[in-house]
């Protein structure tokens, strides 16, 4: 029996971005990896890119959560995620040809939805439409996606009719009888956006997915049932955040935003293991602000001192490689996501990124278009394109920490930025990094060095 059994609420972990993404969760993941058993994916799709590096060994993992790095864990591809399979097996044959074992350590919901190529079609259609003049006379309405048809195939999910699902990819004749009928109305809405291409062949689509399916079925599971195995076994579950919590469908700055639920609120959702199982929340910031695509940016420094960000934080898409938009920390931003999540501590990444700046500034507040203030966040992009942000100025630091032992031997005013990011959030930041390789990280104030040899 799996139901019933008393859940270790101080075992399992989350991890979630606290900003617009990009924030370095997949290092943090690593980082974790070692203290539990299964790593778990619950939201997004091959639009999120977290990047380990492991000496000199870059890795760019898009669907896979980051815990394959280390053979004796268990992977979890959860049923909140929606599943490009041609891109998750090409992510595996990738990580085989450099040594990763990638066998029954990954495990990929039976319930998870699939992206299909017609999505892809609907994702690039609708933003070309979007961006077009003559959709609106008030401005271009396009978000601003990866066109990866992450949207549509959400989208899907909620019509429910239209919808494929990983488990549907191991009954090729089930799978060919809808795509019969989704083909045909996935025809139609394409011409009406302006894709004048031949019909979508649904036997064609069928004999291609299902062949997908056959490769990936070692790998699909009922994983809500395997989760809660793990638990009542006690195991420990680190639960891997995609894109951000300023990116959450229902939290972040709408429409600008991503189409899942990305604050750790969509843990239960996406896994169907509740909130209560979760003890730790460790939010993920950078040092500083990014953002990638439209949407609103209260702190974005449009000059050379975000390009200086942008060139020393190699701030590109690990997805798509577009520039990523840079500016100072909002801590406004960071402290509702911090509430919207839970977060019981907080990773600072990047901190290595702002040495040699003479002074740092910290978004505190928002002054409003009426002249009041506030220092609460405004999660509506209409609204929030208005402000315009209140800072304070702190001293920065010369000299490069990559190399700092513990926290205490940073430069004063580093140690300082850090004790100020703790007193306007109101959680101790755990985990500082200093740079991209694991050792160059300091937990509870001392260097990672065990991390080497994980």
């Amino acid at each position: 029996m799996t139901t019933g059994h008393r859940v270790n609420r101080t075992a399992h972990t989350a991890v979630v971005g606290l900003q617009w993404g990009d924030e370095g969760k997949g290092k943090i993941v690593d980082l974790l990896t070692s203290e539990h058993d299964v790593i778990v994916r619950y939201n997004g799709g091959a639009n999120a890119g977290h990047t380990v590096q492991v000496g000199d060994e870059r890795y760019a993992l898009h669907l896979i959560p980051s815990g394959i790095l280390y053979g004796d864990k268990t992977c979890v591809i959860g049923n909140g995620v929606v599943v490009d399979p041609e891109k998750l097996l090409q992510e595996i044959d990738a990580l085989r040809t450099r040594g990763i074992r990638v066998g029954t350590n990954l495990r990929i919901s039976d319930r998870a939805h699939v992206v299909m190529p017609y999505h892809k079609e609907q994702d690039a259609a609708l933003e070309e439409y979007l961006s077009s003049k003559t959709a609106h006379a008030q401005g271009n309405l396009a978000i601003g996606t990866t066109r990866r048809g992450i949207g549509p195939a959400y989208a899907d999910k909620i019509r429910r009719s239209t919808a494929i699902r990983v488990g549907d990819l191991l009954d090729p004749e089930y799978l060919r009888s809808r795509l019969h009928v989704i083909c045909t109305l996935r025809t139609a809405e394409l011409e009406a956006l302006g894709v004048h291409t031949a019909p979508l062949d649904p036997d064609a689509l069928a004999t291609k997915y299902a062949e997908f399916g056959e490769r990936l079925r070692p790998h699909v599971d009922d994983s809500v049932y395997a989760l809660h195995d793990a638990m009542g076994a006690g195991k420990r579950i680190l639960f891997e955040g995609a894109n951000a919590s300023l990116l959450d469908i229902d939290h972040g700055t709408f429409p600008y935003v991503t189409s899942s639920n990305c604050s750790t609120l969509g843990i239960p959702s996406g896994t169907g293991v509740p909130g209560s199982a979760i003890g730790r929340v460790l939010g993920i910031m950078k040092a500083y602000s990014t953002r990638v695509g439209a949407g609103p940016f209260p702190t974005e420094l449009d000059n050379d001192l975000g390009h200086r960000i942008r060139e020393r934080g190699r701030e590109y898409g690990t997805t798509t490689g577009r520039p990523r938009r840079c500016g100072w920390l909002d801590l406004v931003a960071v402290r509702y996501s911090v509430m919207v999540c839970g977060a019981t501590g907080i990773a600072c990444t990047l901190l290595d990124v702002l040495s040699g700046f003479d002074e740092i500034k910290l978004c505190v507040g928002y002054r409003l278009p009426n002249g009041t203030t506030t220092d609460r966040f405004i999660p509506d992009a209409h609204r929030l394109e208005g402000v315009t942000p209140i800072y304070e100025t702190m001293p920065g630091w010369s000299a490069e920490i990559r190399d700092a032992s513990d926290r205490t031997t940073l430069p004063q005013e580093a140690q300082r930025y850090l004790a100020r990011i703790e007193e306007i959030t109101g959680v101790p930041v755990e985990v500082v990094s200093l740079g991209p390789e694991r050792t160059q990280t300091l937990v509870d104030g001392r260097r990672a060095v065990a991390l080497a040899t994980a």
